[in-house]
């Protein structure tokens, strides 16, 4: 794993205060928070980073902006396509409508609803008051991708677009993360 990490750590030159190994510094959000979908209804409940543990998961930590969702469309695509085992990996996306265009928190928050319609097995916050971007030292109006194992452990991370090169490098890694999770688990089972 070590090895793995090592072969990473260029795109973890950035602006966030991500550590390799560490989990990201705790933060709740309750203005806002993770949509839950019943039925077809969707209502927020309070959410903390302590959740991310348990799953690898791919973060996208967003601005509530167009141009800013654009800037990993081609991530976002590739997980899509990786089809990754829903039992060990999650997607989760956190939105910050306190950095959006004036006006149109609203519209924002109902594109998140539909896309929790349509992606139910993905996870979506709404940090209605920065707290991801403030403690975790963000950028404004940009995206932020981070890695985690299913001990909820930075693996990668990087402020900004990532490279079609780095795409292909982030869905290899996921996949050596689900697979060193799949063999814990079986491991665990055994024992």
């Amino acid at each position: 794993m070590l090895m793995v990490t090592l072969l990473y750590l260029p795109g973890l030159a950035a602006a966030h205060n991500f550590v390799v190994g560490k989990a990201v510094s705790p933060i709740a959000i309750s203005d806002g928070g993770e949509l839950v979908l019943n039925d077809d209804s969707i209502r927020y409940q309070p959410w903390n980073s302590a959740q991310l543990a348990g799953k690898v998961r791919i973060v996208q930590y967003i601005a509530g902006r167009k141009s800013a969702k654009k800037k990993n469309s081609l991530l976002i695509k590739a997980v899509e396509k990786a089809h990754f085992p829903d039992d060990v990996f999650q997607p989760t996306t956190i939105v910050n409508t306190d950095d959006v265009i004036f006006g149109t928190s609203y519209f924002v928050r109902g594109k998140i609803e539909k896309n929790k319609r349509r992606y139910a097995w993905a996870q979506f916050i709404i940090d209605g008051g920065g707290v991801g971007r403030n403690s975790w030292q963000l950028p404004e109006e940009s995206s932020t991708i981070f890695v985690l194992n299913h001990q909820g452990q930075i693996v990668w991370a990087k402020d900004g677009g990532l490279t079609e090169k780095e795409v292909s490098e982030v869905i290899k890694l996921l996949w050596v993360l689900i697979s060193e999770q799949e063999r814990s688990a079986a491991k665990h089972e055994t024992d």
